[in-house]
Parts: structure tokens; sequence; C-alpha cells
């Protein structure tokens, strides 16, 4: 597991809009689809860890940081925003965009 919270840690410190995502998940490509409209592309990573062998692992590092261990896990700045469903009311609310200027990420 010490790998497991480093890479996760690393990735959401030092990537501006981080994703966790199976890339076959029908609310991961749905928030994919939104940010891919949002952001600048060396703005945003996507982490498909369906095929990782520490798949389990790391979700189970993201329900201990995130309170969940489902899918799509969206960090934007650093910050846990949601899964799906408060990434997209956060688009809804206009945070989204505002989250994403103040990190220089916004098309």
């Amino acid at each position: 597991m010490p790998a497991v919270q480093e890479f996760v840690d690393a990735k959401v410190k030092n990537g501006k809009v981080v994703v966790f995502s199976k890339s076959y998940c029908p609310y991961c490509k749905r928030t994919k689809s939104l940010l891919n409209g949002k952001v600048k592309a060396d703005a945003l990573e996507y982490i498909e860890i369906e095929n990782r062998p520490d798949m389990n692992e790391m979700q189970d590092y993201l329900l201990k940081i995130t309170g969940g261990r489902s899918v799509p896990r969206v960090f934007i700045g650093g910050k846990f925003v949601g899964g799906n469903d408060e990434t997209q009311a956060a688009n809804q609310s206009g945070k989204l965009n505002t989250m994403l200027k103040e990190i220089g990420a916004a098309l």
C-alpha cells in the first residue's frame, strides 16, 4: 500500500486535473466528456485503473482519502471534487469553471 499512497498522492499534488477512472464505466465517460470540453489537454490526466495489479489497493486508498472507492474520483488543484454527480453539479453551478480558471486549466 505505501507505493499506492505515494503514487496517488504525487498525482493529486502535481496534477492540475486528475481523474481516477475505469475506461468502461458510464459515469467516468460522462465525467471525461464534460472535462474534455473544459480543460486544457496538458492540464488533464486520466488514470485508468482497471488493468492495474494494484487496482483494489488504489480504490481502498481512494476510499480512505475521499470517502468513496467508486470511480470516477476527480481532483482539481489538489482538492477532491467528487465523482460524476458532484462534478456535473459543480459544472451546473459554475463552480467548476471557477476552479479550473483559478489553476490555469480552463480552455
